[in-house]
Order: structure tokens, then sequence, then C-alpha cells
């Protein structure tokens, strides 16, 4: 089981985390048994289901699995919440994948045309949470989140691979950064922002489903000319396109429009696309060993 993103939590001093405890359980998406079992000892007033095999190009290679994790895992944890007739609130992590070839802005009614198993699976899983809401009454939410960023991400996401390449080249372990589609296009927030929203739509009297984004877009190319400048350096210098990257079907544009979540959750992004990309930037550098106001200095990120 990969803990190495929260045992630095479970060990730290309680006035760190501002008094908050949590316990461990584990839990497989593939077993119902044990989802049941685990519903029923924890009795759990929220569950935000963020369980998937989350990786789009993976997804290609093991569309059997995903679709069991992602999409059947979903069915399988929905059926235990209906089974102990509690009134736990439920969110499902859906995503922008779900749209694929619909031509942005993407908005709660624009309609699904998935480009991945990744994808497939989790229309499965946002229209089971929909039928599940109105076949028996549960308190079931979908966020319908484009890219959300930060220093946690996934090493193998395309943010954290520019972040981390760069960090590679000034410490001198790499000469190029290798990437796919650099025209692929994308709307990126600040993960802390964006989990804000999803709590927020449990916090509702009536569950429903929301876009979450910040409607605006930026390609690949932009991502890295934008993170390569922030330490001085030309991208276009270091930046290799590698077609093993690409996928077999791509999804080249996406763009959220978030204005239901801002009528109706009131919630707006905090923060803008630089400044995530300096934070995980100054994540990575320091990683690496190296000091970040070396390469970063004083330069505002403020600007969006």
């Amino acid at each position: 089981m990969n803990r190495g993103r929260i045992d630095h939590l479970e060990h730290a001093h309680p006035t760190h985390l501002a008094g908050a405890r949590f316990t461990l359980h584990y839990g497989d998406m593939t077993d119902s048994g044990g989802l049941n079992r685990l519903v029923m000892t924890v009795e759990p007033d929220e569950i935000y289901n963020l369980a998937a095999q989350s990786q789009v190009h993976i997804s290609f290679d093991q569309p059997e699995y995903t679709g069991n994790t992602d999409g059947l895992g979903t069915t399988r944890l929905l059926e235990a919440i209906r089974a102990t007739g509690r009134g736990t609130r439920f969110y499902q992590a859906s995503t922008s994948e779900m749209f694929g070839l619909t031509p942005p802005p993407q908005n709660e009614s624009a309609p699904f045309h998935p480009r991945s198993p990744y994808g497939v699976a989790k229309v499965y899983a946002h229209w089971m949470t929909v039928n599940y809401r109105e076949a028996y009454g549960l308190f079931a939410c979908s966020g319908i989140l484009f890219n959300h960023e930060s220093p946690r991400r996934g090493e193998n996401f395309v943010t954290r691979k520019v972040t981390r390449g760069i960090a590679a080249i000034l410490g001198g372990r790499s000469e190029k950064l290798r990437l796919g589609n650099l025209e692929s296009k994308r709307d990126w927030g600040h993960a802390r922002d964006y989990v804000e929203a999803m709590w927020m739509m449990l916090q509702q009297e009536k569950p429903d489903d929301y876009v979450i984004a910040t409607g605006i877009q930026w390609s690949i190319r932009q991502l890295a000319e934008v993170a390569f400048s922030m330490v001085g350096l030309d991208w276009q210098e270091y930046v290799e396109v590698d077609k093993a990257y690409f996928r077999p079907a791509d999804v080249p544009d996406l763009c959220g429009d978030p204005q239901k979540a801002r009528e109706v959750l009131g919630w707006r992004p905090k923060t803008s696309f630089r400044e995530m990309i300096e934070e995980m930037l100054e994540f990575d550098l320091a990683a690496a060993g190296l000091t970040p106001a070396t390469y970063l200095g004083d330069r505002s990120a403020k600007a969006s």
C-alpha cells in the first residue's frame, strides 16, 4: 500500500494538524465485502471517493482493471452505503476526461465523449452516482473536476514532469525533458481550491453535480514556457517531443465553465496558474537539494 504522501501526517505533532486526527483503514475497490464491512464499521457521515486507477495512459494498457476499480468500484461503494441505511453523504470524483472530444466550454449539460478507458470508466461511475441519488435518495454528488495540481501531484502527470524535469536539469542530472503532444490544452487549477469545492458540495441542502474549473485554458507548450521562464531558461533549448508519450486517442481541448459552482456553491479558485506552477517548482527544487530562491528569486507569480 502506497502511503508515501500521508506518512508524515500520521506522525506529525497535533498542533501541526490544527487538532485533526485520523485513522487509516485498508480498503480495496474490487472487494465489495470489504467495502461493506468498512462502511458498517466506520459509519461515516461523509465519503469522498477519490480511489481510482487515475493514469490515463496506463488505462489503455489496463482497461479491464481500470473499469473494475474506477467504474464498478464506485458501484460497490454506493451499494455499501445503501445497504447500511445511513444518511452518509457521498462525493464521486468525476473528471473532465469524460468530455473527451466535446468542444469547450464544457459545463454540466455538455455531452460526454470519453477518449480513454479511464474516461469511459469514470462516465459509468458518474451515471451510477446519479442513479443511486435518483433511485434510492442517496445524498450523492459528482464533482466534474478539471485538472488540479499541487506539489503532491503524481510524478507521471505532465505538470509534475515539467517541474521535476526543470529541477533535474538545474541540478545537472538531466539535459532534456521529453514530453508528448505540446498542443493539448487543459484547464489547470490548484488541488487546494478544488478540495474546498468538494467539501462545499456535501454541505448543501440538496445533492447535485458540479463542474469545477478555472475557465482559463493553457497548452502544454505554454506550461513549459511559463515554468522554464520562472527559472530563467528558454524551454525550447530543453524540451523534446517524444511520440512514446502520445495517447492512442488524445483529448485535445478541455476548458470548464464553473458558472454553476460560482452561483450555487459560492466557489471561486483562489490560486492562479502561475502561483501554482511556482509552488510546484519551489517544492521540486528543494526536493532536488537546490535552493529555490537562487533560481526563482523574488519573481512575482501573482499574475494569472
